[in-house]
């Protein structure tokens, strides 16, 4: 058994936080408990006012029921006013129900604060849920972690736990700690980071990401990262930090509810004077009808419509392994016209293997692979660490490379045995020497293939074919996107024939080969100015110029990638392009509810108005359809979001 060194009273930036703090159930919670106790009250007075004709008592029943209620939203309005200078929501009601007390309608005064106090408290139970939804993906990984500490297994709290220690993972355990499997095999399911539903088997040398749980095996975890360091926290900080920022659409609901407020109330106060002076109508009536106008007009579910929307499209996201960076991202997304593809490791698996290696000049071809994988052991491409592979299945011993030099986007440069040598693209190769075999080159490129030339500053000794295999979800996402009438694009490095074969496979509108990264950067901002809305789709760090260029950049398989989760707009933490289409509809259908809950609000509150002035509408009614019952409606069309699949 492994002995227990936890210590809870110790606090952790995981852990701790108040934001993901387990809530109360919802029946004890003060505000159920507040409704529960003004309700009551309200429903008394209304007994002893219309039941047992008890007036008096009645108006007291009702300012009890109003004071209990209203105690928050009273000091907030006068605070407002007082200290802020500013007329707010808060200020309307505590105007109304004072003013329906004033004239006699106790009842109305009551229903006013009552029904408002529930409005204002399914708004907060809605961002509550959201603060929840995204806390829950925090609480997957476990608070503590068993580490092999001088070969004894001891718990410990997570936040203990430093970075190079060995963490144990029995079978159905959580994996505390990002890090790398120094012993074992398991199948670990990654559903909760990624959105992946199947299981990765991950063996010694294969990375463990905290919250992912280990189905079949033991595992031994070389801890990479502090508990606040990890790719799930990472993930959480960052989807909270974009639920707080404001969209172009909330911003401008901000400032028009600034101006609005005071525009309200000072035609409210010109419906109760104008007709009493101008016309000597009854002051009682007017005034009340100015106080409906009052009620009706406030814009609290406007108010609340774009950001309920944005918090329910984020968390939706986050949840199947899609890390949004902000609502103005999703706004962005809805009028998407071009989606630019890098192919290497984004349309294809970037799983380059070794097909041709042809020696020339007297060469051979364990020579050739030597000096293409000795040079190519320096570097992380994908073309070179597939010769290395070859190189290693070969066991070809590589030799010591002095001088290397690595140019991007064109090839590597080093020298070997006291001669230099170029490792490379057909263009850098060229400008090395003259002498390239140019029917080989045209043999494998027909091919489809992507060449890496080795030569050195006077002959081309040999040419090596790698081939790529295009992913699986490549030819449906595309098909799909075509469907929309989005213009995809592919921008490569790789050969002319290479890239063009990959293109008529997936019928991709345009291809543009050859390029380097200044190169991509390049086409991004032509189709950007052409096409207004452009988003690019790579995979890390290379390609981050033009993502970076792109109205919104998209990188993919960005688990275990902080650079690729820190600089793109949204990270797909799974290698699945099928969630490019996924996000572009879950952009247009989280601003199509955003747009329905405005017009909607705008449609009710505009009705009730005009209702308002022949007396038509009531202050009950006025807040518990035309708030209260609005802006539950906004709330429950906004959850809807959550359900796109």
């Amino acid at each position: 058994m492994p002995e227990n060194h936890s210590h809870g009273e110790e606090s952790c930036s995981t852990c701790a936080t108040d934001v993901f703090e387990e809530k109360e159930p919802l029946w004890k919670q003060k505000e159920v408990a507040t409704i529960s106790v003004a309700a009551a009250i309200f429903l008394l007075g209304v007994y002893l006012e219309a039941g047992i004709s008890q007036h008096a008592l009645a108006q007291i029943a009702f300012l009890a029921a109003t004071l209990i209620a209203g105690y928050s939203i009273i000091k907030k309005g006068l605070l407002g006013i007082i200290r802020k200078h500013r007329l707010d929501m808060n200020l309307l009601m505590t105007i109304a129900a004072a003013g329906a007390f004033a004239i006699g309608h106790g009842e109305e005064g009551a229903a006013v604060m009552l029904l408002f106090f529930i409005a204002e408290f399914l708004e907060d139970y809605a961002g509550d849920r959201a603060r929840r939804e995204v806390g829950s993906l925090l609480r997957l990984a476990p608070e503590t972690a068993v580490v092999v500490r001088e070969g004894r297994e001891i718990v410990v709290h997570a936040h203990e736990v430093e970075s190079g220690e060995v963490v144990a993972v029995k079978p159905g355990e959580k994996v505390p700690l990002d890090g790398v499997i120094v012993s074992g095999t398991s199948s670990l399911n990654q559903a909760a980071l990624t959105g992946e539903s199947v299981p990765v088997v991950k063996t010694v040398g294969d990375t463990a990401f905290a919250g992912t749980i280990s189905e079949d095996g033991y595992l031994e975890v070389r801890v990479t990262k502090r508990s606040d360091e990890t790719i799930l926290s990472r993930i959480v900080q960052l989807v909270e930090e974009a639920q707080r920022k404001k969209t172009p659409t909330e911003a401008f609901v901000d400032r028009f509810s600034r101006y609005y407020t005071p525009i309200v109330i000072t035609l409210a106060a010109l419906v109760v004077i104008l007709p009493v002076l101008l016309f000597g109508l009854p002051f009682s009536e007017w005034f009340y009808r100015g106080l409906v106008l009052l009620v009706v007009s406030c814009p609290c579910a406007m108010a609340i419509s774009t950001p309920v929307s944005m918090v329910s499209g984020l968390t939706a996201a986050a949840r199947r392994g899609i890390l949004i960076k902000g609502g103005d991202v999703i706004e962005e997304l809805k009028d998407v016209k071009v989606v630019i593809f890098d192919k290497t490791g984004t349309l294809t698996e970037g799983r380059l293997a070794v097909k041709d290696v042809i020696s020339l000049n007297g060469v051979t071809e364990r020579e050739v692979v030597q000096i293409a994988a000795s040079l190519g052991a320096k570097s992380t491409h994908p073309a070179s660490q597939a010769i290395v592979k070859k190189a290693n299945d070969d066991k070809v011993i590589l030799a010591p490379i002095t001088d290397f030099k690595s140019i991007a986007g064109k090839g590597l440069t080093g020298r070997l045995n006291g001669s230099d040598f170029y490792v490379g693209s057909r263009s850098f190769l060229s400008g090395v020497n003259s002498h390239l075999p140019h029917d080989v080159i045209d043999k494998l490129e027909a091919e489809g293939k992507t060449l890496m030339l080795v030569g050195t500053n006077t002959h081309v000794i040999g040419v090596i074919g790698l081939k790529d295999r295009i992913r699986d979800s490549s030819v449906d996402t595309l098909r799909a996107l075509s469907a929309r009438g989005i213009k995809t694009v592919m921008l490569t490095g790789d050969n002319e024939r290479a890239a063009a074969a990959i293109a008529n496979e997936l019928q991709l509108s345009e291809c543009y080969a050859g390029l380097l990264p200044e190169d991509k950067v390049r086409h991004v901002e032509e189709l950007a100015t052409a096409y207004k809305h452009v988003a690019m789709v790579g995979d890390g760090v290379n390609d981050a110029p033009a993502m970076a260029r792109a109205n919104v950049g998209i990188a993919m398989g960005a688990a275990g990638s902080d650079v690729a989760i820190e600089t793109a707009d949204v990270a797909l933490m799974q290698d699945d392009l099928a969630k490019v289409t996924y996000l572009i509809d879950l952009s247009k259908k989280t601003m199509s509810v955003v747009r329905e809950n405005v017009i909607v609000s705008i449609l009710v509150k505009g009705s009730f108005a005009v209702l308002a002035l022949p007396g038509i509408i009531t202050l009950w009614l006025a807040v518990g359809i035309g708030d209260m019952g609005l802006s539950l409606a906004v709330i429950l069309n906004a959850l809807r979001i959550g359900t796109k699949r």
